[in-house]
């Protein structure tokens, strides 16, 4: 492991080349003077710090010489004139840590390690070589709905030519084949039971049944058996116009060991249809509600998970597309050309292809050509993880082998054996609500390269002041109402005014400890009551004066603050006894009240009086009218 430390008050700036990997942080200290630091209300270490990047807080102890207790925060020039020795000084410092044992060929450094504060933010420079020639994986996804029979004919001539084709670029092509419809459900399909079985009865064609995704070949290099499996393959029917490519796509991607992918080759997924495809949230038509969970649900290389979970949404495929390292090719006919390429801008690194007709030629050029194109565009995705993406910020710049920058974020036209270097900065807004310290992972990944680099931030909110922990602030301030056994906890970081008193009212009232006790160097000491407990930080709390659900106070799910029930997640009313969650509203269908009232306190309300139920699922009324007429 090697690491660089900068602290704030340095000269320049540390910038360290480990071979090809160039590793710069960066933080310049502001020269706004004193009053950028320094302000009167400040009154602890931790809020001194989060003035910004540049301040210092000094914990000597004989430091302020009756001065008040803001004066320990200023630069850290200011407080070494003032006699802090850079020993007493609590200040940022940002530690990047390189782990250079991790071998790679395309990806460098593959871990990095940063501590940050807020305020702060650390530079680093990711290499990604493109290689002379990789093992490459293609997997066909075809769609077979009725529509596709000639273009599946096509395909089956393509197996060997394409190999040969592609012998400019590899030695090692692997191919697979899987298949789709749609799902398998009303209103997608006809549910007649003589149509289920075969969609194509009507034309007195024998059809294979609808499906939302159906893996047929993994990986093989053996062009023989890939162009016998492809002879085999029959289309099969749907009803409406859209198909469900982007569901199959997402298992194809997921399900790797089903599918074959292999870990050292480039992976190319190739979708061929004619017709556009559902989006997340269309399933709602066929009363499916789940929203898709981005994981492979492969039984006998069935897709099991098609009539459950919704289509998966265009961000959740682009993540799942990314984790895999997969790059996806779009072959669609002209006519559908428009909707696909608005669909590739929200996709990184997908290719779209426009046929006039799907013949073998015609689809092993547009191979050779998407695959040529991704291959020599270089580009990187930075992902924050879900819990902190709101407290960091991150920026990507690529320095292309020409010399040139690229607006985009990404390199055209890279070589075999070029570099592309990508300057990340990644800075931190703020700590958590806690204020804690938290360890936050952010991933860098080259698209549809199955090496990435991996950033371990360790985010620093709370201060340590020296060996001994003390940072001589409010938060640490010792009270004389000890020897009255009051407890010793941490006071907030800001007084809210000179006068001890005023620490003991909660906002909006002029009472000390809210009537209900007495104050004592700036803390409540609550009084004892006949009829139970009185507690909370104003003495505000009780467990006597709140209503009662079931014969306990606010039914056991809250705490009973100022007359009034406070709840806990998950429930709310007066006595805490509805629950927030509409689980005990849903019917079988998936819907809230089959659709038909709202859910109130964990039970329906039905819209129409003549409905009736736990659902409002039974309306004998209504039957009974529809006979009449």
């Amino acid at each position: 492991m090697t690491s660089w430390l900068l602290a704030h008050g340095s000269s320049v700036p540390l910038c360290v080349l480990l071979g090809c990997v160039v590793l710069a942080v960066c933080a310049e200290a502001s020269s706004g003077g004193t009053s950028v630091c320094w302000s009167p209300s400040i009154t602890s270490c931790a809020e001194c710090l989060r003035r910004g990047p540049q301040c210092a807080w000094c914990f000597k102890e004989d430091f302020l010489r009756g001065a008040e207790q803001s004066h320990r925060c200023d630069l850290s020039e200011n407080l070494r004139r003032r006699g802090c020795d850079p020993e007493f000084m609590e200040q940022l410092e940002t530690k990047v840590e390189v782990n250079a044992t991790l071998s790679s060929t395309q990806v460098s450094p593959r871990d990095i390690s940063i501590t940050l504060r807020p305020g702060s933010e650390a530079s680093f420079i990711v290499a990604v070589k493109q290689l002379e020639h990789y093992p490459v994986d293609l997997y066909y996804l075809v769609d077979v709905s009725a529509s596709m029979q000639e273009n599946l004919d096509h395909l089956k001539t393509v197996g060997v030519a394409l190999s040969l084709r592609m012998t400019e670029y590899t030695s090692d092509l692997w191919m697979g084949f899987g298949s789709f419809v749609d799902k398998p459900v009303s209103p997608y399909i006809n549910v007649h039971p003589s149509k289920i079985n075969n969609p194509c009865s009507d034309y007195e064609i024998r059809c294979r049944p609808a499906h939302g995704f159906h893996h047929v070949l993994s990986m093989t290099g053996n062009m023989t058996e890939f162009t016998r499996v492809i002879k085999r393959q029959r289309i099969s029917g749907n009803m409406d116009t859209p198909e469900g490519g982007l569901d199959a796509m997402l298992q194809a991607a997921v399900c790797q060991g089903a599918v074959g992918w292999r870990p050292e080759a480039k992976r190319l997924l190739l979708l061929m249809t004619d017709q556009p495809s559902h989006l997340a949230l269309d399933s709602r038509l066929a009363g499916i509600v789940v929203p898709h969970d981005g994981l492979c649900h492969l039984e006998n290389n069935i897709y099991t998970g098609s009539t459950k979970m919704d289509h998966p949404s265009l961000g959740q495929l682009s993540d799942k597309l990314l984790e895999n390292h997969i790059y996806p090719i779009f072959a669609v006919e002209k006519q559908q050309y428009q909707w696909y390429e608005e669909l590739v801008d929200l996709i990184p690194g997908s290719y779209l292809g426009k046929l006039g007709l799907f013949h073998a030629p015609n689809l092993i050029e547009l191979v050779a050509d998407a695959y040529k194109t991704l291959l020599s565009e270089v580009a990187v995705s930075v992902s924050v993880e879900d819990k902190a993406v709101s407290r960091f910020w991150v920026s990507v710049s690529p320095l292309c082998p020409d010399g040139s920058t690229a607006k985009d974020q990404r390199c055209s036209g890279v070589q075999p054996d070029q570099t592309v270097y990508f300057n990340i900065t990644i800075g931190q807004h703020s700590c958590d609500d806690d204020g804690k310290d938290e360890d936050v992972t952010v991933m860098v990944r080259p698209v549809g390269y199955n090496e990435s680099t991996v950033v371990r931030i360790h985010s620093k909110c709370r201060c340590n002041c020296g060996t001994m922990g003390r940072c001589h602030d409010d938060d640490q301030a010792p009270c004389r109402g000890a020897q009255h056994g009051i407890s010793q906890e941490p006071r907030p970081d800001t007084m809210k005014d000179s006068d001890p008193s005023r620490n003991c009212r909660a906002d909006g009232s002029n009472l000390d400890c809210s009537g209900r006790g007495v104050c004592e160097c700036g803390r409540c000491v609550c009084e004892q009551s006949k009829l139970g407990v009185v507690f909370g930080k104003y003495c505000e709390m009780d467990d006597f004066s709140c209503l009662y659900e079931g014969e306990v106070l606010c039914g056991g799910r809250g705490v009973c603050s100022s007359g009034e029930c406070v709840c806990v997640d998950g429930w709310t009313g007066v006595s805490c006894g509805c629950p927030t969650s509409t689980a005990s509203c849903q019917s079988s269908n998936g819907l809230l009240c089959s659709g038909r009232g709202r859910c109130v306190c964990g039970k329906c309300v039905c819209d129409d009086p003549k409905l009736s139920g736990n659902f409002c699922e039974r309306c004998p009324t209504c039957q009974s009218t529809q006979k009449s007429t």
